[in-house]
């Protein structure tokens, strides 16, 4: 049988390995050789022969696919040549422009400019002529390249749409069973009959007795690695957990996979070349014998993947799934099942190379393993649908639980769609979603495994090299095993869009487009711009970076700068460190920054009404810095809030209040607001302490008294000198002030409280009366007033309230008219 979906099946399984060739072919490409083509030219007369075919063939649809595949491959040859040189002339072209430039504008029609000036701009503007007519000419046809290989592309994947909603025969059809089961058969016929046709020649027979001896060494080793191989890996890690005393080894599961797969695999290929080697294989036996290794990497693939991922009990590892252990082996099972399915539709793709099975027979036989996958696929999706229900509530899941439901829900969807589309006829359909569906979850669980045992080996060698006490649960040892998990992640996009269809033509589109770049206007950005622009950029703010620490740390301290200029300073020089590196960074791409200026005007209207407040603040904060009216260290009051300014960045400054609270001021209300700054040109400052004294009390005394406290404390200035202050005649006492000049304001309420001591000790020695608040009654009608309490106090009989109306009644007696 050799149809289009037979062709399709035979290159699924080597799709990845093509890829990878590819990209790694790809990216060996090296520039000096694409530049030394560049200027050596094109030949344009064969691209004209290439792209007229190219025009017939998508024109007609009449070719093949790999025929289209081959031709779109010398289209993409031919589109990066074009590339190149455009890449090459572009430099010529703006050293071109750039010498017309410095010449300056061209005459008027009517002036006249310097005979030596005239003619060398006649010289530049010819030779820019001559450049730009390769450069025109590469331009167009890279368009014209570029626009053939989009049309393929189209082509293509509207055959791949067809062949996916073809309706072909139905499996179920009975009348379809003796024709698989005869073709069957008549194939199995053939590879014996081959067998015995070369048993038959004697050349054949003395090739394998010359060959025998190979032949029993290859299958005596096939042997042992397949049967004994996984022992020898159990065997190995136990002894060296005895010795270490460790129950599980760091990299145990790469020893595992080692000794699981890819020693046994190893005994599967000795064991298919010790058959090919026989000589009695025919074209059948030999497409079989090709099969026994995939097929068996399939099946010891899905064994290992289902004993790392279900891990039995007594085995835990921090990847596997929380299941039961009658889950877990269920578990087990089923992927080793998968496998097996796997390996039985290599051995049908095999098979159906041969023009003795045809294709409805292929169908009816490639069935019943399309169902029994469609069940192991749900058994599978419930164990991972249970495996999320029961370890966490949904509001409650982790972004991995959620993975792992979104993988169960897509696989049941899959099981159960797939064999019901394969009965009905469309099998096309079935072999592009439970194929795939099954390739996904093996890809998926070689990616946690793999994480899980990078991850679970770099803790432990950091747990051993690292000092005791330290672990991997903060820090770069746990920042590691993130960045695994994320690179194994982003690797896995490229893999499952092959395993879902997705061309290898496709893949390498997105490569070479990374690689050459998208225009933006007269400049391409590529791949490699951006990664110039990303080390240029991250070596200039580390420069900066260390620029800082150096000024903060090593200069700034050993000058006579005040801390907060030295902060400004710092954060200045952060600032134009960090534009010069961007600066430097877009430089590096080739971006005209005469664009980026049109643009940044464009855009600025819009950003100053939406960021109004946010540029405010940020011009301000350029101007604290540059005109420092406050600076770190200071003590401030603005808006209500008192306290020390930390920190004074481009947004805001940090106030650290006394309360020990941290207040975020925007740098606006320090430019708009009054602010008193206490510190702000040197630390002096004013206190004032009120003293009160009695009535009576010898002002001039007084007044010596609280000179001789104010100037005996040592914060107090002496010059000028404090002062005493008789300010007013209060209510209660006579109010005096001290008024005095600290050498440090901040002291201000310690030197209020140290006064306040002094004072009431001065007070007490020289008997001086600091009054309180006292209230003196006078009453007018006393008598009155004498003898209502009187009354109140011996009422007379039949007036026991005291009101002269009578006795008030009695609680217990109801009032009269009342119930």
């Amino acid at each position: 049988m050799n149809t289009p979906l037979a062709a399709q099946v035979r290159r699924q399984a080597m799709r990845l390995m093509l890829s990878v060739f590819l990209a790694l072919s790809m990216l060996a490409v090296s520039p000096v050789a694409m530049a030394q083509d560049s200027r050596a030219g094109v030949d344009l007369e064969e691209w004209q022969r290439v792209a007229v075919r190219a025009e017939r063939v998508t024109e007609l649809g009449l070719a093949s696919t790999p025929a289209l595949e081959a031709l779109r491959g010398q289209l993409v040859e031919w589109r990066a040549r074009f590339l190149a040189q455009q890449d090459a002339s572009r430099a010529r072209l703006a050293t071109l422009r750039g010498q017309l430039e410095a010449l300056g504008p061209a005459p008027e029609a009517d002036a006249t400019e310097p005979p030596e000036i005239a003619a060398r701009r006649a010289e530049l503007t010819d030779q820019l002529q001559r450049a730009a007519g390769p450069q025109i000419a590469a331009e167009e046809a890279f368009r014209r390249a570029d626009g053939l290989i989009r049309e393929i592309d189209r082509i293509i994947r509207d055959r791949q749409a067809e062949a996916l909603v073809r309706l072909g025969p139905s499996p179920l059809n009975p009348a379809l069973w003796p024709r698989a089961a005869a073709e069957s058969l008549a194939y199995l016929d053939g590879a014996r009959v081959e067998i015995r046709n070369a048993w038959a020649a004697p050349q054949r027979r003395a090739d394998l007795r010359q060959n025998l001896p190979v032949i029993l060494a290859l299958l005596a080793a096939a042997l042992v690695l397949i049967l004994r191989a996984r022992r020898w890996g159990h065997a190995m890690l136990g002894w060296i957990g005895e010795r270490l005393g460790a129950r599980a080894l760091p990299g145990e599961v790469f020893v595992q996979a080692a000794t699981a797969v890819a020693l046994p695999v190893a005994g599967l290929w000795m064991l298919a070349e010790a058959l090919a080697q026989t000589g009695l294989a025919g074209p059948r036996g030999l497409a079989l014998v090709d099969a026994i290794v995939p097929a068996g990497l399939a099946i010891l693939a899905g064994r290992w993947l289902g004993n790392a991922v279900f891990v039995a009990e007594g085995a835990e590892a921090g990847w596997a799934l929380s299941l039961p252990p009658e889950a877990r082996a269920v578990g087990r099972r089923v992927a080793t099942a998968l496998g097996m399915t796997l390996a039985l539709r290599i051995l049908l793709d095999r098979a159906a190379v041969r023009p003795e099975l045809s294709e409805t027979s292929w169908i009816v036989l490639s069935f019943p393993v399309t169902l029994a996958a469609g069940l192991l696929l749900i058994r599978l999706a419930l164990l991972l649908g249970a495996q999320v229900r029961a370890a966490t509530e949904e509001e409650e899941r982790s972004i991995q639980d959620r993975v792992v439901m979104l993988l169960s829900r897509g696989a049941l969807l899959v099981a159960l769609a797939g064999p019901v589309m394969a009965a009905i006829g469309y099998f096309a359909f079935a072999r592009a979603t439970v194929d795939p569906a099954i390739h996904t979850l093996g890809v998926v669980a070689l990616a946690v495994v793999l994480q899980g045992g990078l991850s679970d080996l770099y803790r432990r060698l950091y747990a051993t090299f690292l000092p005791t006490g330290a672990g991997p649960g903060a820090g770069p040892g746990a920042l590691v095993p993130s960045l695994i998990g994320i690179t194994i992640s982003l690797s896995l996009i490229p893999i499952l869009l092959l395993v879902w269809g997705a061309r290898e033509a496709d893949l390498l589109g997105l490569l070479e487009l990374a690689r050459s770049g998208v225009a933006l206007g007269e400049a391409r950005i590529s791949l490699a711009d951006v990664l110039t622009f990303v080390v240029i950029f991250a070596v200039g703010y580390t420069l900066t970076r260390l620029l800082q620490a150096t000024l903060r740390s090593s200069l700034l301290p050993n000058t006579r700068i005040d801390p907060g200029g030295q902060a400004a300073l710092v954060t200045g020089t952060g600032y134009v460190g960090i534009f010069v590196a961007a600066l430097a960074a877009i430089t590096s791409t080739g971006l005209d920054l005469s664009n980026l200026a049109i643009v940044a005007g464009a855009l600025s209207v819009g950003i100053g009404f939406g960021l109004q407040a946010i540029v405010s603040n940020f011009v301000s904060g350029i101007i604290l810095l540059v005109e420092r009216p406050i600076k770190i260290g200071d003590w401030v009051e603005v808006g209500g809030v008192s306290g020390w300014v930390r920190r004074i960045s481009v947004r805001s400054t940090t106030i650290e209040t006394f309360h020990r609270s941290t207040v975020i001021v925007p740098n606006a209300d320090l430019i708009s607001q009054p602010v008193t700054n206490w510190t702000h040109t040197n630390l002096l400052g004013r206190v004032i302490v009120k003293v009160g004294v009695a009535y009576g009390t010898d002002p001039r005394k007084v007044e010596k008294i609280l000179l001789e406290v104010a100037e005996q404390h040592p914060m107090v200035l002496l010059n000028p000198p404090p002062t005493v202050l008789f300010t007013s005649f209060g209510a209660d006492s006579l109010e005096f002030e001290i008024r005095a000049i600290l050498r440090d304001v901040t002291w201000m309420l310690r030197a209020q409280s140290d006064m306040n001591y002094e004072v009431a000790r001065r007070f007490e020695e020289e008997g001086v009366e600091v009054p309180f608040s006292q209230r003196d009654l006078w009453l007018r009608n006393a008598g009155e007033v004498a003898e209502s309490f009187a009354r109140a106090l011996h009422p007379p009989a039949g007036d026991d309230d005291g009101t002269g109306r009578g006795a008030a009644p009695s609680p217990e007696t109801p009032p009269p008219g009342s119930r």
